[in-house]
């Protein structure tokens, strides 16, 4: 069997079910999914993978994760040996700890007796089953009047989705030392760009503090606010996003996830050419080779 650890926000959920959900159909094995890291993590919320799309695999027991890692299945030892490398050559293989943040190809060599601790943000992981996750993240709960009419409206234009991502990463010193908050120079280089490649643009703005955007935000072209998703409901903006035809993401793996759900062929996708504040992470593996860094 193949377990996943997972944490985070929608987006984080998403990319660590979508490389277990590769390594599963590749070993031909059953895919569970840890979800008991949520009885501590209260930042978003929570776990919604199963709440939200038609996702497979069954949630994992404390039985299971035992029968994979053994003594190793102590509470917290996942945590400690994704920050304690040193622990890494002593634990049992089963364990499998992401080891740097780019695409790690001896991931395919992991025995199919395994537990993924990680955050795995590549779509080289999961490109060869790009289908089957389309098909696992359609949504499986019915659109709200309101979003029926938006959906509606996205769908009658040549709509651009923009992503303003602020939230924890402005209210939170350790979060915005980490991520950072892109500069509205992005933006606007990037609304520029398409405006002039795109014929007629109207631009659809989703964000944790719409008022913000729209304090900020210039916009030369037809545009709307969408602010009506909130709390619970957050995840319906995500859904609206991957209606658009095109996409200006912001360094949040929420928006990555709006663009990559959108099948449309010729679709342009901007992502921030610099994702973390920190130095050190290499995302080279992070934006798909067909998407544009600004």
């Amino acid at each position: 069997m193949i377990i996943v650890n997972l944490i985070g926000g929608l987006g984080n959920q998403m990319f660590q079910y979508a490389v277990a959900r590769s390594l599963a159909i590749r070993k031909k094995v059953p895919l569970y999914l840890d979800i008991s890291p949520y009885r501590t993590y209260k930042k978003h919320q929570g776990f919604e993978l199963k709440r939200i799309f038609n996702c497979a695999g069954e949630i994992a027991t404390a039985a299971h994760i035992r029968s994979v890692l053994g003594w190793c299945a102590l509470p917290g030892m996942g945590g400690l040996a994704q920050q304690q490398s040193a622990i890494r050559r002593f634990l049992c293989p089963q364990l499998i700890v992401e080891p740097h943040f780019h695409y790690w190809p001896k991931i395919w060599e992991i025995p199919d007796k395994a537990y993924l601790v990680g955050y795995w943000q590549s779509e080289k992981y999961f490109q060869e089953i790009a289908a089957t996750l389309r098909q696992d993240f359609t949504f499986c709960q019915p659109l709200s009047e309101v979003n029926q009419d938006w959906l509606q409206r996205i769908k009658a234009c040549n709509a651009v989705s923009i992503h303003i991502r602020r939230g924890d990463y402005a209210s939170e010193k350790v979060t915005r030392n980490v991520h950072g908050l892109l500069p509205l120079t992005y933006y606007h280089r990037a609304i520029r760009y398409l405006t002039e490649q795109l014929e007629e643009p109207t631009f659809f703005i989703f964000s944790d503090e719409i008022t913000w955007a729209k304090e900020h935000l210039r916009l030369p072209a037809s545009h709307y606010f969408v602010e009506h998703n909130c709390g619970g409901e957050s995840y319906n903006d995500l859904r609206l996003m991957s209606a658009c035809k095109h996409h200006i993401i912001a360094n949040s793996t929420f928006s990555w996830w709006g663009a990559w759900l959108n099948s449309f062929t010729n679709k342009i996708v901007i992502a921030p050419q610099q994702w973390f504040a920190v130095e050190g992470r290499n995302t080279e593996d992070l934006i798909p080779n067909t998407w544009l860094r600004m």
